[in-house]
């Protein structure tokens, strides 16, 4: 078979890359093309997305493609969830998207709720209530009075947007959307009467599109501009990050769970079906979109964030990530703190707010760096071994081992604390999964594989896995 070549856009909470793929017809063989930060715009208050930016990024990777010689055949965009963009009837973007951690939302649960019934909305859409959830934002914009919400014809969650401004053509996504607590599970749509709840209509979103529909080609001006053929289309793909990197899970059979860790840690399941029960709205599970109808049944945890967000914090320590996060072996520093605590969602100071946590539930607070290093990998391992018995319970499937994808999965420490906790097996690779469920999409946009396990046996060729073991 003769190789093809694809460009994967891959945009996380703090930085975005473009990944040049090639095909052979048995692996995947991946190189970075572009790499840039997507830094957080603190203005008039609030905190947004550069938009226009990232989509610039995003030219100019096309543009340096052609300019290199390299023929690609479609383009896909993966970021994360929840997030959107409003555009007035001329198709021009109306001001910077809120970005989820802005404190906007505070109390907007328990405000949404005074007038609706928490478990009625639970059970049209099967969501976890996380307070940056798409329906609260847009609840708290039009409590708040935003104009650009007041004036948008089209309301396009993130990757639904940039994929507007380089083709024209507005969609919405099934696992971008399905992270909003909006859409429906079992009709997989938007739900018309939650959104007639917060002042919406349907027809202010896309058309709904599944992972792997071709789109379209890149606007006149951008071809004109890039220099790239019309042959070339852009690809839904599973634009929802979590679900790309899920659909390349190298599973051999059902009987896993996995964890997507990075800055957050996403702990699920594969479900042939949706699983809205008592149990699972008393725990607070949610019901995300997967590919070839599954659905990502799963616990957001907090993740590498407080680490991410403490290491500016420390003086004087290795600035090479290895050595830095060995300095959790040099101590046997065991107090434990709970990941997912309001406290750590956007403090001042993560570093004083996990000492406060420790002294406020009677623990010794860490001082040195290897303390909080090892404190933050153990409150992770902890939570995992907590969410991964609480899977086990409500599971269709028998959970035998852990597949860890993404940065997290490089961390030894991390992967044999978490090894240690839940007395499984945790088998980590690939680390670049979301690049790679992002490429697997555009792949079987072209017909070269049609379902999921033919996916993952590309997966299982194009990557090397390792497996930790339970040591004590």
């Amino acid at each position: 078979m003769e190789k093809h070549n694809y460009l994967a856009v891959d945009l996380g909470a703090t930085s975005g890359r473009t990944i040049i793929a090639t095909y052979d017809g048995s692996k995947v063989e991946m190189n970075e093309l572009t790499r840039f930060k997507n830094p957080i715009i603190h203005t008039g208050g609030h905190l947004f997305w550069d938009l226009a930016g990232l989509y610039n990024e995003i030219v100019l990777a096309i543009k340096k493609s052609v300019d290199e010689g390299i023929k690609i055949e479609s383009i896909g965009i993966d970021t994360w969830g929840v997030d959107f963009a409003f555009f007035g009837k001329d198709g021009q973007l109306l001001g910077m998207p809120y970005c989820y951690r802005d404190p906007h939302t505070d109390g907007a649960i328990e405000r949404y709720m005074k007038m609706h019934d928490k478990r009625e909305v639970y059970n049209r859409t099967g969501i976890q209530f996380m307070e940056f959830n798409s329906i609260f934002q847009l609840d708290t914009l039009r409590h708040n009075g935003c104009s650009a919400l007041e004036h948008a014809d089209k309301i396009l969650f993130i990757p639904d947007a940039l994929i507007y401004m380089l083709t024209g053509k507005a969609i919405c996504e099934y696992t971008i959307a399905s992270t909003s607590q909006l859409l429906n599970p079992v009709t997989k749509d938007l739900d018309d009467e939650l959104l007639r709840t917060i002042g919406l209509s349907r027809n202010q979103f896309g058309p709904m599109v599944q992972p792997g529909e071709v789109i379209g080609s890149l606007t006149p001006q951008l071809q004109e501009l890039t220099g790239l053929s019309a042959d070339v289309k852009v690809v839904a793909i599973a634009a929802h990050d979590t679900a790309s990197a899920v659909a390349a899970v190298p599973a051999k059979d059902a009987n896993y769970a996995y964890l997507s860790c990075g800055t957050w840690s996403l702990m699920g399941i594969e479900s042939p079906e949706p699983i809205i029960t008592d149990e699972s709205f008393k725990q607070n599970f949610t019901n995300e979109g997967g590919i070839d109808g599954t659905t990502r049944f799963l616990k957001n945890i907090c993740g590498l964030w407080l680490f991410e967000q403490c290491r500016p914090e420390w003086k004087d320590v290795p600035a090479e990530i290895g050595p830095l996060t060995a300095l959790c072996e040099t101590t046997t520093f065991d107090s434990i703190i709970n990941p997912d605590d309001p406290s750590f969602a956007h403090p001042a100071s993560m570093c004083t707010a996990i000492r406060e946590y420790c002294e406020k539930t009677g623990q010794i607070a860490p001082e040195t760096p290897a303390e909080f290093i090892r404190c933050i990998y153990l409150s992770l391992a902890h939570r995992y071994k907590a969410i991964i018995d609480i899977l086990e319970k409500m599971s269709p499937v028998k959970i035998d081992c852990l597949h860890v994808i993404g940065g997290g999965s490089k961390n030894p420490h991390l992967m044999q604390l978490a090894a240690n906790a839940i007395r499984r097996p945790v088998i980590c690779g690939p680390t670049e999964g979301t690049a790679l469920g992002n490429i697997l999409l555009q792949i079987k946009s072209q017909g070269y594989v049609k379902t999921l396990p033919e996916m993952r046996k590309i997966v299982a060729n194009s990557v090397e896995l390792k497996e930790y073991k339970p040591q004590n």
